[in-house]
C-alpha cells in the first residue's frame, strides 16, 4: 500500500511560473489556493527522483496550493491513487514518473475536469493528460562528454533502470553518443538493473563494470543512485549524480550531478492546468527554452563542475550547451544507442 499523506494547507499565495513555448518563463499569474496532489514511486528520503518530487509539492504548498502527497505506490495501486485524489477534488494530480502514465490515461476520461500531470511521461493524451519533462538527451550527451574526457582507460560504465522506457533510453542513449563523439573508440557499457530503487544491486553493477576497466560510471536511477556512488567512493573513480546530496556523499569522485527542476517544471504546468490553458501533449524543457533548460549540471549551488574537471573541459562542454541552444545542434537518439551491453 502507498503511504498517505494528509492535505497541507499554505495560506499566503505566490507568483507562480507559466508554460510559454516549453519555457520555464515567469508570469504575473498568481497560482490560486487550489489543490494539487502527487504520487511518488519511491521514498521522498532517497536523495534522488523522489526527493526531487517532494521538493516540488513542497514548492507548490509555499505558492498557495493545498497539497497531499503519496510515496511508494506500487504500481496496483496507480489507479485507484490516483481516482481517490481525483474524486476529493484534487486538481491536477502529478504522477511523478513515467510509470504513471498508463494509469493516467485510464483515469482521464472518467475525471475529465481534473488535470493529470506526468513527470517524464512520453506523451499526453485527450483533453487532460499531459506529460512534462526535461531534455533527457541533452544532458545525457553533455554528461557523456564528460565523462569521455575524464577518462583515463576510455572504458565507460552505465547502471540504469526500467530499460526501454522513453526518458531512459534519451538519456542512456544521449551519453552513449556524447562519449562518442569526443572519443569514437571509447567502450560505454551499459548494465540495466530490476528496481530503481535497489542501492545494493547498481552497487554491485557498478563494482563489476570498474572491475572491467571502467573509470567513470554513470547510472540514471532512484534511491540505486547511491549505490553507485558508494562503488565510485571506494573504487575511486569518476561518477555522476542527481542531487547535491550525491556530491557530499563522494565530492571527489561525483563530478557532477544533473539537478533536475521539477519544482519550476510543476509549478508551471499546475498554473497553466489551474489557468485551463495547458496542453495534453509532452512539454520538454531543454537548453534551447527561453528561459533555460529543466535541468542541468550542478556540483553545488551556484558551481557547475567539482575541482578535478579542467577548465578546457568545462569550455567544451558549456559550448555544447550553446549549440543546443542556438539549435545548431540537435540529437535523434534511437533505443540501439539505449541498448544494454557494449
Amino acid at each position: 500500500m502507498p503511504t498517505l499523506h494528509r492535505p497541507f494547507a499554505f495560506p499566503r499565495l505566490a507568483a507562480a511560473l507559466l508554460l510559454a513555448s516549453a519555457s520555464l518563463v515567469a508570469a504575473p499569474t498568481v497560482l490560486a489556493q487550489g489543490k494539487v496532489a502527487m504520487l511518488l514511486p519511491g521514498s521522498i528520503n532517497d536523495q534522488s527522483w523522489n526527493a526531487n518530487g517532494f521538493g516540488a509539492i513542497t514548492k507548490l504548498k509555499s505558492n498557495g496550493a493545498e497539497t497531499a502527497y503519496s510515496e511508494n505506490v506500487a504500481p496496483s495501486d496507480h489507479i485507484e491513487t490516483m481516482k481517490d485524489y481525483a474524486r476529493r477534488g484534487f486538481n491536477p494530480v502529478i504522477g511523478h514518473s513515467g510509470r504513471f502514465l498508463s494509469a493516467a490515461q485510464r483515469v482521464g476520461p472518467e475525471f475529465e475536469k481534473t488535470s493529470f500531470i506526468v513527470g517524464s511521461g512520453a506523451s499526453g493524451m485527450g483533453k487532460n493528460v499531459t506529460s512534462v519533462d526535461y531534455d533527457n538527451a541533452q544532458v545525457g550527451y553533455i554528461m557523456g562528454v564528460l565523462a569521455a574526457r575524464m577518462s583515463k582507460t576510455g572504458k565507460i560504465g552505465s547502471v540504469n533502470g526500467l530499460e526501454g522506457l522513453p526518458n531512459v533510453v534519451q538519456q542512456v542513449g544521449g551519453f552513449r553518443q556524447g562519449v562518442k563523439s569526443v572519443k569514437p573508440n571509447a567502450e560505454v557499457r551499459v548494465i540495466y538493473i530490476k528496481d530503481m530503487e535497489d542501492a545494493a544491486m547498481a552497487k554491485e553493477a557498478a563494482l563489476a563494470l570498474i572491475a572491467g576497466g571502467a573509470d567513470f560510471v554513470f547510472g540514471k536511477l532512484n534511491a540505486g543512485q547511491n549505490g553507485i556512488v558508494q562503488a565510485a567512493k571506494e573504487k575511486n573513480v569518476y561518477t555522476s549524480g542527481r542531487s547535491f546530496g550525491h556530491v557530499e556523499a563522494a565530492p571527489q569522485q561525483v563530478l557532477a550531478a544533473i539537478i533536475e527542476k521539477w519544482d519550476d517544471m510543476y509549478v508551471a504546468a499546475a498554473a497553466e492546468a489551474r489557468a485551463g490553458t495547458l496542453k495534453p501533449a509532452l512539454l520538454t524543457y531543454g537548453y534551447e527554452a527561453k528561459a533555460g533548460p529543466g535541468a542541468d549540471l550542478m556540483y553545488a549551488p551556484g558551481k557547475a563542475y567539482g575541482p578535478a574537471v579542467p577548465k578546457d573541459v568545462v569550455a567544451e562542454i558549456e559550448a555544447i550547451k550553446k549549440k543546443f541552444a542556438s539549435g545548431q545542434l540537435t540529437l535523434t537518439v534511437a533505443k540501439d544507442d539505449a541498448r544494454g551491453g557494449l
